[in-house]
């Protein structure tokens, strides 16, 4: 399965890495953690964090999950995202990226 990919505020990922488990506001108000794929990011951050200088980019690997990825269009996107319906085990994430940004001053992901 391809990696996924969180956007986090640094402060709220150390401290979570600090706890080992990291559970966002979005798991106890929606019941799951929102996740982009790869090419979803760069448009993930600059519709939900634009003006944000604090976030970070979690790689995750779902296979070091307990719970599944889910792939969900919620929104009526006509898009699916990823999805987890449980907290996050800091031990599944194999990156750590930072957001770039474009000529427009937009963010852009290229990661690695």
């Amino acid at each position: 399965m391809s990696p996924i990919f969180h956007i986090v505020a640094e402060p709220d990922w150390r401290a979570a890495c600090a706890r080992g488990s990291y559970r966002p506001p979005s798991l106890e108000q929606e019941g799951f953690v929102h996740f982009s794929y790869r090419d979803q990011v760069a448009r993930t951050a600059n519709a939900r964090f634009a003006g944000r200088t604090d976030l970070l980019v979690v790689e995750i690997d779902p296979q070091r999950l307990a719970d599944p990825v889910v792939d969900e269009d919620l929104y009526g996107a006509d898009e699916d995202f990823p999805h987890v319906y449980g907290a996050i085990p800091t031990s599944a994430a194999v990156a750590e990226h930072r957001l770039g940004r474009d000529l427009g001053g937009g963010f852009s992901f290229a990661p690695g």
